[in-house]
Order: structure tokens, then C-alpha cells, then sequence
């Protein structure tokens, strides 16, 4: 009994670990698609005075933010107070990073949607 217990055990964290997390897969999947020049929209929910500017849309070319403008169509510049925080996660990569940094933290809970596609 403990033999199979032991086996069936093997497999079942086998099976877990065959191509990866869920991350993992993805993060590769948005790594493999190359993509060096993207726009795409950020929003980050919270009680905060800059909540009226999300979604952000940014532009990244090679990871260097390119653009960045609040739903206002108001243009976010380095000058501005919350830019440095906004480029914590104006990228893909960024995001992936933390991500990472959370699960790797142990955040009690998250919800991840990823692209089926490109795996963003």
C-alpha cells in the first residue's frame, strides 16, 4: 500500500512539473514572440489621486518606454510625480518581474489572464 501511495504520489508531481508553471510557460511564450515594439494599456486599481489617468497607454520600443498617457489623452512625462512608480510596470517584462517577485514573496492570492497567443 505504501508503494503505490509513494508512486502515485511521483506522478502526480511529475505531471505538475511537465512544461512548466502556468508563469513560466508564458513568460517563455511572450520571450519567444520577440516583440520589440508594442503598445498596450495599463490600469492600476486603486485608491489613489492618479486613479482618473488609467487606463495608461505606453509604448515600449526594445524596453524603453516611448510613451506613456493618461485616459485623458494627457501626456505622462519623467517630470511628473508618479512616473518613476508607472514605469515600475510600463513593460511586458516588468510585469513579468513582478509577477515573479509576488508568487516568489507568497502572495496569498492573484488572478493572472494571459494572452493564449503571445503569452503577455
Amino acid at each position: 500500500m505504501k508503494k503505490f501511495l509513494l508512486i502515485t504520489l511521483a506522478l502526480i508531481l511529475a505531471a505538475c512539473s511537465v512544461g512548466g508553471s502556468e508563469f513560466s510557460r508564458n513568460q517563455n511564450t511572450w520571450q519567444d514572440a520577440n516583440i520589440k515594439h508594442y503598445r498596450f494599456e495599463l490600469d492600476i486599481s486603486c485608491f489613489c489621486t492618479f486613479r482618473s489617468l488609467m487606463p495608461l497607454t505606453i509604448e515600449v520600443l526594445n524596453e524603453q518606454i516611448v510613451s506613456m498617457m493618461g485616459a485623458d489623452g494627457s501626456v505622462i512625462l519623467e517630470t511628473d510625480p508618479n512616473y518613476a512608480y508607472f514605469a515600475e510596470y510600463a513593460s511586458i517584462n516588468n510585469l513579468f518581474i513582478k509577477l515573479a517577485t509576488a508568487f516568489n514573496s507568497g502572495a496569498e492570492e492573484g488572478t493572472v489572464i494571459y494572452d493564449a497567443t503571445y503569452g503577455f
